[in-house]
C-alpha cells in the first residue's frame, strides 16, 4: 500500500524518541482547517470592534459643503476624504476604549458577549492601547493636514465621547444630548474642514434632525426590550416609551419647520432655475421624514442605518430629495 512507508516512519520515529520538552519544543501541532492565525484573528476582531457598518455615519461629513454648492472640487474631495477617514479613526477609538472599559460587564450579557473584546478575541491591554493610539494620531494629522478648527472639534469629539462611555451614557437627557451632539459634530466638520460659514438653519435642521433619529432609536430599544429588565442599556429603565416618543415627535416637528424656513427664505436673492427646486424639496424632506417616523412608531428604528439602506421607498424618496437639493444648489 502506499501509505505503508510513511505510516511506519511515523511509528518508528515515536518509538525511538519519547515525547518530552525538546521533542514538544521542536514540532508545531497543525491548526485546525479555517482557523486563521493569530495575527489575522486580531486585526479582524479590532475591524469588528471599529463597527464598520457605523462608518455610514460619517458620510455626514458632506452635508455642509453639498449645502453651500462646494462638493466637487478637487480641495474639497481631498479634504473630505481626509476628515471621513480621521472621523472614522476617531469613532473606532471610541468603540474599542468603550469595548476594554465594558469587557467584564459585556460577558455577562446574551449578545454583547460575542464582541471581539469580551470573547478574548482582542486582549482588553491591546483594546486600550490601540484605541489610544487612534485618539491621539487623529487630531495630530488633523492639525497638520487640515486645519485647527477640525483638529479642535475631533479632540472635542473624543473628550465628549469617552466622558459618555465613562459616566455621562448613565445621565438622563444628557445622554441623548452627547450622542446627537457626535451627529452635528459630523455635520459641521466639513465645514470647518473647507472654511464655509455654517448656516442657522443649516445647524437647527441637521441637530434636531440627529435627535429624531436618536430618540426614535431609544424608543424603538425601549419598546423591544419591555419585559426584559436589564437585557441592553440600563438608563432605558429610567425613560418611559411615553417620553421618548414626544421627544422624537417634537425633534422631528422642529427639523421640519428649520427645514421650511429655510427653503421658503429666498433671501433677497431671486432664483432663475427651471423651477423652485428648493421649495420642492420640502415635499420630498417631509416624506422622509414621516416615512423614518413608520419605523420608530413600529419600535424598528433601532438600528438607523439598516433603516435608510434596507428600506427602499425611504432610498427612492432619498434620492429624490437629494437630486432637487442639487438642482436648487446649481440654479438649473
Amino acid at each position: 500500500m502506499p501509505d505503508a512507508a510513511p505510516l511506519a516512519g511515523t511509528s518508528a520515529r515515536t518509538a525511538e524518541e519519547p515525547a518530552g520538552p525538546a521533542l514538544h519544543g521542536q514540532r508545531t501541532p497543525p491548526r485546525a482547517n479555517g482557523t486563521p492565525p493569530p495575527s489575522r484573528g486580531l486585526l479582524r476582531g479590532l475591524l469588528r470592534t471599529a463597527r464598520p457598518k457605523q462608518w455610514v455615519k460619517n458620510v455626514l461629513v458632506v452635508a455642509a459643503p453639498a449645502a453651500a454648492g462646494e462638493l466637487f472640487t478637487t480641495r474639497a474631495l481631498t479634504q473630505l476624504t481626509l476628515v471621513f477617514v480621521l472621523f472614522t479613526a476617531c469613532a473606532a477609538a471610541v468603540y474599542l476604549i468603550n469595548d476594554a472599559r465594558d469587557a467584564e460587564a459585556d460577558r455577562a450579557h446574551p449578545t454583547k458577549r460575542h464582541r471581539p473584546v469580551a470573547a478574548g478575541q482582542v486582549p482588553v491591554p491591546v483594546a486600550y492601547a490601540v484605541g489610544g493610539a487612534l485618539a491621539v494620531l487623529a487630531p495630530v494629522a488633523a492639525a497638520w493636514l487640515s486645519t485647527p478648527l477640525v483638529a479642535a472639534l475631533l479632540a472635542a469629539y473624543l473628550g465628549m465621547q469617552l466622558a459618555y462611555c465613562v459616566s455621562l451614557k448613565h445621565v438622563l437627557v444628557v445622554d441623548l444630548v452627547v450622542v446627537t451632539t457626535g451627529f452635528l459634530m459630523r455635520a459641521m466638520v466639513g465645514g470647518l474642514a473647507l472654511g464655509i460659514p455654517l448656516s442657522r438653519w443649516f445647524l437647527i435642521t441637521t441637530g434636531f434632525g440627529a435627535l429624531f433619529m436618536v430618540a426614535a432609536k431609544r424608543y424603538s430599544e425601549a419598546v423591544q426590550m419591555a419585559g426584559k429588565a436589564g437585557a441592553t442599556r440600563a438608563l432605558l429603565t429610567e425613560y418611559t416609551t411615553g417620553y421618548l416618543r414626544f421627544v422624537w415627535q417634537l425633534a422631528a416637528g422642529v427639523a421640519v419647520l428649520g427645514y421650511c424656513l429655510w427653503a421658503l427664505e429666498e433671501g433677497g436673492v431671486p432664483h432663475t432655475s427651471v423651477l423652485p427646486w428648493r421649495q420642492l424639496s420640502v415635499v420630498a424632506f417631509i416624506l422622509a421624514v414621516l416615512r423614518y417616523a413608520v419605523f420608530a412608531d413600529r419600535g424598528t428604528a433601532g438600528e438607523p442605518e439598516e433603516v435608510v439602506l434596507r428600506d427602499r421607498a425611504l432610498a427612492l424618496i432619498a434620492l429624490v430629495w437629494m437630486a432637487m437639493y442639487a438642482l436648487a444648489v446649481a440654479n438649473w
